[in-house]
């Protein structure tokens, strides 16, 4: 017997459903009709049952009524001869149902023999609590609403292989409760941080996500062909920032967008390619004041999601730690931070060869060290000796101004900018900062990163003209924020794995 390994499907099960769909088109029954209509979801009987309690079952299968009209899809089924018992499920939670001869009649009850696990069903009936107390649907009607081919995994195994729930989300969806709980509450969060946002009279806009610069963040980028213009275009690294910035600059104070972005590197649990980005950008504010706007979202946030502000988070290997986000939180300078764990002065390193030798010294290892910029050496440094002892939350600010293009310099400390990252357990999960609103300063940023580039060093940023020509007809005072969705989903929910919060993540063709 031949079997389907991705869905415990034999080709036997496979064909005799289909044998029972001619059968029952046959019997001049539609098994697809186009739609039914419920009075309840399973949860909504279940409720009802209990607070306004049922009649006597005798009572019930000598004159049911037909006032409770549930659909959904059938997870079990067993027969007891002249009464048979079954679960069904939509997207609230599951019902017993019970078909008994005597009340659905017997060729309706005959029927049941072309109904099958995973098939969805409309039911009609009356609502009973048996021996053991559980509220059941006594069913007087039912109707075949759609007629599954392939069966579920069963459930007693579950669907516990990984690349299988990846691949095959609506069978992790259907058997995994745990799974829909966190997709549920994912959609709460980004609910919960629009209605943060609109509380606060922001407006929410669209950025493309085709750009001729890759601009925002130091990352590199897909790039891809537009035929009808003939030109490549990059597809973007950041949350639409440098437009989002244009758009204050045409006259708009607070402005924010949730939406794709994308980044042409290496995959592994906690980085995807793909993934979901909220940007947000206020005129006339400065990093400090984001700040506070910060500690109040994440209140709100915590708060209306999960009702507590205590969270059990993991860190990089997988280590849980007790985060308490009650504000205030702590802060630390990036170069204290380094100095802390390694006891390198970075500001004593004006070269990245300078630093890279320093390091060396002090037997520290990072990977392809050789082709990167200061900036990125020192982010890369500080990521090895610092972040991972960080539990926080806490603001990580002062970061050299070579790390961040887009960033405003500090007024006493030009070598640094007014920046923070949001840590929490190991993991950065906000990036903010006064935004450098000099044309000339920007510049001259783009162009240090562009010849970066040219040395070797991919994450570089790019040059943005068109954006350095719309700051130089003017932009106001701007600070912005940006933050990975996927990222803080999975560290609330405790996942290992950016990918068991993305519903459909991208995963390699099956050959």
């Amino acid at each position: 017997m031949n079997q389907d390994s991705q869905t415990g499907d034999t080709s036997n099960e496979y064909h005799d459903r289909l044998e029972k769909i001619k059968q029952i088109r046959e019997m001049k029954i539609n098994p697809y009709p186009d739609s039914y209509k419920r009075t309840h979801k399973m949860l909504e009987a279940k409720d009802l049952g209990e607070k306004k309690g049922v009649r006597k079952t005798d009572d019930i299968i000598n004159k049911p009524n037909d006032n409770i009209k549930i659909s959904g899809r059938l997870m079990s089924f067993r027969n007891h001869g002249n009464i048979s018992f079954g679960q069904l499920q939509d997207d609230s939670g599951q019902i017993q149902i019970c078909f008994m001869k005597n009340v659905v009649g017997i060729d309706e009850y005959k029927f049941l023999k072309k109904i099958d696990v995973a098939d969805f069903l409309g039911c009609q009936g009356e609502l009973f609590k048996t021996k053991h107390g559980e509220i059941t649907l006594l069913v007087t009607r039912y109707i075949l609403l759609s007629k599954s081919l392939r069966p579920l995994p069963e459930k007693f195994h579950g669907l516990k292989d990984q690349e299988t729930q990846y691949r095959q989300r609506y069978l992790d969806l259907t058997i995994n409760e745990e799974t829909k709980k966190r997709f549920d509450m994912r959609s709460d969060f980004i609910q919960a941080l629009r209605e943060f946002y609109w509380q606060n009279g922001f407006r929410e806009i669209e950025t493309p996500i085709l750009s001729s610069s890759a601009s925002g963040a130091l990352a590199k980028p897909f790039l891809t062909h537009h035929e009808a213009l003939d030109h490549d275009f990059f597809l973007r690294i950041a949350g639409g920032e440098t437009y989002l910035k244009e758009t204050i600059g045409g006259g708009y104070e607070k402005v924010f967008e949730i939406g794709k972005v994308f980044r042409n590197e290496g995959m592994d649990p906690s980085h995807l390619q793909e993934f979901t980005m909220n940007e947000f950008y206020h005129a006339y504010w400065n990093y400090k004041d984001l700040m506070q706007f910060t500690e109040d979202m994440f209140e709100y946030l915590l708060k209306k999601t999960l009702g507590t502000l205590e969270i059990e988070i993991k860190d990089r290997d997988g280590t849980i730690q007790k985060v308490n986000f009650k504000t205030p939180w702590e802060k630390i300078s990036m170069k204290d931070a380094i100095m802390e764990n390694c006891g390198i002065d970075i500001e004593k390193h004006n070269t990245a060869k300078d630093l890279l030798d320093e390091i060396k010294s002090k037997n520290i290892i990072i990977e392809e060290a050789k082709n990167l910029g200061r900036g990125n050496l020192i982010d890369q440094l500080y990521k090895k000796v610092a972040r991972p002892k960080m539990i926080g939350p806490l603001f990580l600010i002062q970061h050299p101004t070579d790390l961040s293009p887009l960033a405003r310099r500090n007024d006493e400390n030009p070598t640094v900018v007014d920046r923070f990252q949001v840590i929490v357990n190991g993991w950065e999960i906000v990036n903010a900062y006064s935004e450098l609103i000099n044309p000339i300063e920007q510049a001259k940023a783009f162009n240090q990163q562009a010849q970066e580039q040219e040395k070797g060093d991919e994450e570089a940023h790019g040059k943005d003209d068109e954006f350095v020509q719309a700051m130089e007809h003017g932009f106001p005072p701007i600070a912005g924020w940006g933050m990975g969705i996927d990222r803080i989903i999975a560290l609330l929910t405790n996942q290992d794995n950016l990918k068991d919060v993305v519903l459909f993540p991208l995963m390699r063709p099956l050959e």
